[in-house]
This record gives structure tokens, sequence and C-alpha cells, in this order.
């Protein structure tokens, strides 16, 4: 534990085995530690609470009296508390990152960005937050975003698909600011994640409480490239019979470093808790509306040292002459620029718990929820760009295209989504001798839509990023899906003895799809011209038995041993023509035998490790612990959405086969610790070895594709990551690096991204005695302190000599004016 000093910002990524919240204010440290039940599950924090992972707890949920609370929520609000976070008894490796860890590295950052310090945890994008969708990968152990499970709060936010169909973004879920800790378990989640994509880990982020002591904040951050993002809370403070709320906001608006287009938008969170001695409702809200101008990606190699391909918006007298086959268009290749391209997403999603404890042995947890999104990929692009005028052929016989389409030799292309999904997810937890038993179920009904569409373009009346097409020429495909989602879960975790416990258990996952196609793709207009979209159907991913094995065993007060053993299944996803699903089938005969052949997606995940902790009288340092784990994955099932052409696919919409090509095996090791030297400084490091191979071949066409022993792409073998910090009283300041090593871009491992370094530091003070401000925090950030160039995210390819890419944001600089009361 770090020694008390006052008003100390303290990072500790560690994995000691209890779970410990320090609170240090006015050089009095009030410490608390929980034992959580040994089966991996949160101890119950008090009566009343709900069930949450071991992070940071919430101040609804946190331990002692009312006036205890009230002095914690009091130094919280000057600024003064700090959150500390350790991993708590689990089968299986979780580590978090807390609040104030994650506002220190920048303020508003997307929290999963924030878990990238963590070994493991592989997050690439193309801006300084992490905000970018498109530009956005995530891997873990192998894994990529698409295949690991999210949660806010319990309630799931589904496999984070660029293109949405059954969630949202945790950045569009919640206020970074709001965040209280983002966890992930790099393994195997807990078998009750709402999660039907986790055969990876599972990432959870949680809300924090409404403080019990009125108050707000306001925070202001001014930066690079005209940052300037506003957040601003109320706090009600208790107001009667257990009742608090908070309500906030907050707006970001910033330039993109190497276009005209503004990212952004405004946001709105709302949080009620009424707690009694045997009760505790929540109620949460989140409204987001975000437009996010995208660049695109590199095509690697190329001859023009192209480094960056910003849209040409708003430049319309250069347009003109641009898409008018000048000279800079064709000399550019594949890496033509378009005129602009955005993402809009505007998002509802509340949930209503209810926790209630019988009694000291049996609690009952209940989440109710809904969701709804709207939203739109726009692109305005020239109709010459791959296999465009065919496709405009098909609509428009014998016409002069341009014309139209406006007469700007341009034309706009929409992926139109629209999203309603409700569930209930509830458990109940029993207490019987030495064993922890818990039953839960998860239902969930998910109707989405995803349109293609395409709009005229004229230099007259020209549209922008921001807005939203009207009257479509060309309403080129819709498909229509309906997913019923039904999960249940029994564990018990038997205390063998004072210090050895096992867990058993298992899930049933039953997800039914219906897809149906409202609107066909023209004969003729898609890639190859004989290229249909099908009527689809029902397909079903059943494994009514997915089993999980755990041990946990304390080896001495301060060393423990983990183990854990878990399948789990990946559900088909419910997109169309173009994408790795079932209706994206090139034939209704094609879908009909893969609905009735087809195997989801299963993995098998074995990992173990030791956790350690002391403290030490060993010269400066004080302070030691870590954790060092090894494990296996044998990924089976892996679907890959085979191109039938060479066109551009994102463009034009290319026909696909998908195919299972076999398993995939994966072998590594995560090696983190953090060590204290004394009251003012301290050192995390983590370093990771991940080591994906495909095991098989496969065919595309008439070919063979020799993958098997390739590397799998996108994801590299060695990470390093490491924070140093210092504290003196009111001042923190931190130095981050981070390495990614040499990532294959090409299932033939022919071409790869080059290894790259990341530093960046911040440092903050907080000023006490301003007239009715009890603190002012300034902090200032650098990002990519030494203006390191590469590539961030790489998008992998099955083709052979190629790949894309987009750009490392260069150096930025920010300050953040902080003021809470």
């Amino acid at each position: 534990m770090i020694p008390p000093t006052k008003r100390r910002a303290a990072l500790l990524l560690s994995t000691a085995p209890v779970v410990t919240l320090m609170l240090v204010a006015q050089g009095v440290a009030a410490t608390r530690h929980h034992k959580p039940h040994a089966s991996g599950t949160a101890a119950r924090q008090t009566p009343t609470a709900s069930n949450r992972p071991a992070t940071a707890l919430p101040a609804a949920s946190r331990p002692g009296t009312a006036s205890q609370r009230r002095r914690v929520d009091a130094v919280e609000a000057s600024g003064d508390g700090e959150q500390i976070i350790a991993t708590a008894r689990r089968t299986r490796s979780e580590q978090s990152v807390g609040h104030a860890e994650m506002q220190r590295i920048l303020p508003g950052i997307n929290p999963i960005k924030a878990l990238s310090i963590l070994p493991g945890v592989v997050y690439n994008d193309a801006d300084p937050w992490g905000n970018n969708e498109q530009n956005a990968s995530l891997f873990i152990h192998g894994f990529n975003q698409n295949q690991l499970g999210f949660t806010l709060d319990g309630i799931p936010l589904g496999d984070q698909a660029y293109g949405n169909y059954n969630g949202l973004t945790p950045q569009r879920a919640i206020i970074s600011e709001n965040v209280a800790s983002a966890s992930v378990a790099t393994g195997a989640g807990a078998l009750g994640t709402a999660s039907t994509s986790n055969l990876g880990g599972t990432l959870q982020f949680e809300s924090g409480d409404p403080k019990h002591k009125m108050g707000g904040q306001l925070a202001q951050t001014f930066g690079s490239w005209s940052t300037f993002r506003t957040f601003a809370r109320v706090d009600t403070g208790d107001f009667g019979n257990g009742n608090s709320a908070y309500i906030s906001w907050a707006r970001q608006d910033a330039r993109a470093w190497d276009f005209a287009g503004h990212q952004g938008g405004n946001q709105v969170n709302a949080k009620f808790v009424h707690q009694t001695s045997h009760d505790k409702l929540t109620w949460f809200f989140d409204w987001s509306n975000k437009v996010e101008p995208n660049e695109d990606s590199i095509v690697l190699p190329n001859g023009y040292g192209t480094y960056v391909r910003p849209f040409v918006y708003p430049d319309v007298n250069y347009a003109k002459s641009y898409y008018n086959n000048s000279s800079a268009y064709i000399a550019s290749g594949l890496n033509y620029r378009n005129y602009y391209s955005a993402a809009q997403r505007e998002d509802y999603l509340t949930y209503l718990s209810w926790n209630h404890d019988f009694s000291s042995h049996l609690h009952w947890d209940n989440r109710f929820y809904y969701h709804h999104d709207l939203g739109e990929g726009v692109v305005a692009g020239p109709i010459t760009a791959a296999g465009l005028p065919t496709l405009f052929s098909a609509y428009f016989p014998n016409q002069n295209l341009n014309q139209v389409f406006g007469g700007s030799n341009l034309a706009t292309r929409t992926t139109e989504y629209w999203d309603n999904r409700g569930g209930v997810i509830s458990t109940l937890r029993y207490e019987l001798g030495n064993h922890h038993l818990e039953l839960g179920g998860w239902y969930e009904r998910n109707n989405n839509t995803q349109a293609r569409r395409w709009y005229p373009f004229s230099f007259s009346d020209p549209t922008t990023p921001y807005d939203r097409q009207q009257n479509a020429l060309i309403d080129q495909y819709t498909n229509n899906f309906y997913t019923n989602t039904w999960v249940t879960h029994l564990q018990d975790s038997w205390k063998v003895s004072k210090n050895f416990t096992l867990s058993a258990g298992f899930k049933s996952e039953l997800v039914y799809t219906n897809g149906t196609l409202p609107v066909a793709g023209k004969p003729g207009s898609l890639s190859p011209k004989s290229a249909v979209t099908v009527p689809g159907g029902t397909v079903a991913a059943v494994r009514p038995f997915l089993p999980s094995f755990g041990a946990l065993w304390n080896i001495t007060p301060n060393e423990q041993w983990f183990a854990n053993i878990q399948e789990n299944m990946r559900a088909f996803q419910a997109t169309g023509y173009g994408n790795a699903t079932p209706w994206g089938a090139t034939s209704q005969a094609a879908f009909d035998l893969f609905a009735k052949t087809g195997k989801p997606e299963t993995s098998w995940t074995y990992e173990t490790g030791l956790r350690s902790h002391h403290h030490l009288h060993f010269g400066p340092l004080t302070d030691i612990q870590g954790q060092i784990e090894y494990y296996h994955v044998h990924f089976s099932n892996r679907l890959i959405a085979i191109a039938t052409t060479k066109t551009l696919s994102w463009i034009v919409g290319s026909a696909t086969t998908l195919a299972n090509v076999g398993s995939v095996s994966t072998d590594g090791m995560d090696f983190s610790f953090t060590m204290q030297f004394g009251p003012h400084f301290s050192f995390y490091n983590a370093l990771s070895y991940n080591k994906s191979i495909y095991n098989d071949n496969y065919a595309s066409g008439s070919s063979v594709v020799h993958t098997a022993g390739m590397n799998v792409t996108g994801t590299p073998d060695w990470t390093e990551k490491f924070v140093g910090s210092t504290y003196w009283g009111d001042f923190t300041a931190q130095f981050i690096g981070q390495t990614y090593g040499k990532r294959y871009t090409t299932y033939t491992n022919d071409m790869w991204a080059n290894p790259y370094t990341l530093f960046s530091v911040n440092a903050g003070y907080t000023i006490h005695g301003i007239p009715h401000i009890p603190a002012l925090h300034v902090q200032g950030n650098i990002t990519n302190l030494t203006d390191e160039k590469g590539w961030s995210t790489v998008s992998t390819t099955q083709n052979s000599g190629q790949f894309s890419a987009f750009p490392i944001a260069p150096r930025m600089f920010f300050l953040t004016l902080g003021a809470s009361w």
C-alpha cells in the first residue's frame, strides 16, 4: 500500500489479491479492504449494493456510515480523492484502470484507449482520444474487437462493429468523465457477461454513482487543432429517503489534424440512485449525437510518398478541377481523395436496475435496458471510382451519369443504420455454507436495419459531412434483421479450504436471427454482375453447454495462483451483403446450405498465473506487486468473407463467400508489475508476448491460399508499456510509453507494418483557497511526444501484395482547467 500523503494522486495498476480503495486527504488515509467471493465474483460491498466487478467502488456502494461517505464525497469534490485499483481474488486474469488515471492520460479519453496501457491490450486509432470509430482497432490475445465482449454496468454494448447492428461504443454509451473504472479480462470473461461475441476477453465499464454531497464540476480543455472540450456536471447530493442524482453534459469539437473536418458532438448523461437497507434502484440515461468526418486509409504499397489521404471538402473550387480527370486524380490511383466522408451516430441508451437482498446470503440483481441508434455512414466521391459506372448504369441505362448525379462527377453513398434493442438481465446469488451459487439469465430482442443508398451531389448546392441525406436516387439494397438472444448460466464456487477454491459452471447460448430483404439489389448492379442479394431466412447459433472451470490458491498471504478453462461461442453477425455473415451469401441455395450446416466460431481458453504483493523496506523501494500469466487459446471454425472480385468492395459492394477456414492456435504470456518508491514515485511496467498462428490453408475459388503456419494479422508478437509517476502534494506528473512490435497485414504474411513507440506526458496541479471554489485543477498533456510517424490501425487483407493503413496522429498539446465545488 502506498504511504499516505496530502491529496496525493497515485497510479497503481496492480494485481494484489484484495480489492483496495484508498481515499487520501488532509494527510489521513481512509483505507478499506474487501474480500470478494473466492469464486471470482465480486463480493457485495454493502448489504444493498449490486455485485460489481472488483474495481473502484462508486460512492453509493462504499462501506461505512453516511457521515463517512459524505466525507469521502467532500474529498472527491475538492479533487483530492483518488481511487487505487487492484485485481480481486479471481480464477482468471483481470485488471483495471480507474477514473483518475483515465483522465490523466487525456481528459475525455475513450475508456478503451485508457486500457491500452494494460498487458495484452493493443488499441490503435488516428486521433489522440481514441474516439474515431472508422480508424479504431483493438486486439486482445489475438482476437479483434468483434470477437470480444463489452458491457457498461452489466448492460451489453454489442461487438463494436463499425457498422452498427447490435450495440454502441463505450464513448457513445457514457461520457468519459463519468466512468468510474474500466476493466479487462484478457483471457475469458465471467460466465454472466452479457455478450454473444466474447471468444476472447471481456471489457467492463462502470459508471460512477451520484455523490452524496451537493456540488458540481466544470472542466474545459483547449488544445492543438482547435480542440475545445467542455464537461459540466451537477450532483443533487442526498435529498432524502436514500435518493441522489446527477446530470452532466459534454461537448467536444476538434478539427481533424490533416483535413478541414471538425469531429465531435454533444452528449448528456443522467443517473438516479435510490438506496435502502435491502434495495438499490438505479436509473441511467445516455444521449449521444456525434459526427466524425473521416479520412480514408492509405492503400500500400504506393509510389507517391502518400502518408495521409484527407478529403477535399470544403474546397469546392479545387474539387471542380480535381474530379474532372485531373492529373492529380489520375496519378493517385487507389489513393484518390473523396470530397468528404463521415460517420454520423445518434444514440439513446437507458437502463433500470434493481438489486434486492432477501438476506445476507441471498441476493437478486435485475437490469432492464433499451437502446435506440440512428446512424449513417456517408461518402461523397467520384462516380468513376472502382465499378461504380457499372452499378449506376444498371439503374440508369444509356444515360449521362454525370448529369443524373448533379453534374459534379460526384455521387453520395450512404450506409444507413436503424437499431432498436431491449432486454432484461437477472441474476440470483446464494451462499450455502462453503458454496457460492449463481444462476443468471439474459434475454434481448434486437431489430436492426441496414440500407445502402445513393444520392446526387451538385456543386451549386453542395451537402456537407454533417448533413443527413434526403431523396435517394438509388435504394440499392436494404436488410432487416430480427434477433432473439437467450443466454443462461449456472456456476458454483466451492471453498474447499481456507486458502483453496474450485469453481465450475456453464452457460447456454441460443441466438436466433431472421434476416429479410425488403429491397434487393438490381440485377447487374453488383460486383460481379452475376451477384445477387438473397432473401435470406433464419439462422441459429446454438450451444446449450459452454463449460467453465477455475481454481484459486492463496499460497501465502502475499502470493496467489489462479487457473481458468472456458469455452465460448460467437453468434453470427446480423449484417448483410458484402460482410462476413450468412446473409451475404451469393445465392439463396448457398444461404440455405449454410443455415443447415454452418458452424459458429468457438474457442477454448486456458490461462494460469501468479500474483504477488509485498510491502518492502529495500532502500527506496517500499512496495511491489505484479502478475505473470500464461495462456493458450484454440479458436475453431474461423469464418471469413472471401471476396469474389478484386474490386474495392467497400465502394461498389462486392459479393463474398462466407467460408470456414479452420482454426487458430495462440500461446502467450503477460507480465506486469508496479513498484512504489516511497511517497513520491511509482513505476508501472507491462510486457506481453503473443503468438497466434493460422492452422489451415483455405480455398479461394480455384486457388489455395497458403496460410497454415502464418501469423494472425493485425496483432504484434511483442508489446511493452510503462508509466512513470511522481506525486508531490498537489502536483502530479507522468511519463508514459507504449511500444508495439511488427504486425503482419496479409494472411500470407508477405507484408507488414513496422514497429513503433509512442510517448506521452501529463502534469497537473490543484489550487486551493480560491473563494467559492474548493479546488481548481490545471492539467497539461502532450501526446506523441516525439512526433512519431507510422501506421496505427492497419486493415488486414486476404490478398497478398497490398494492404491499407491509417497514420499515427502527430504530436499534440492540451490544457485542461477544471473546477469542482
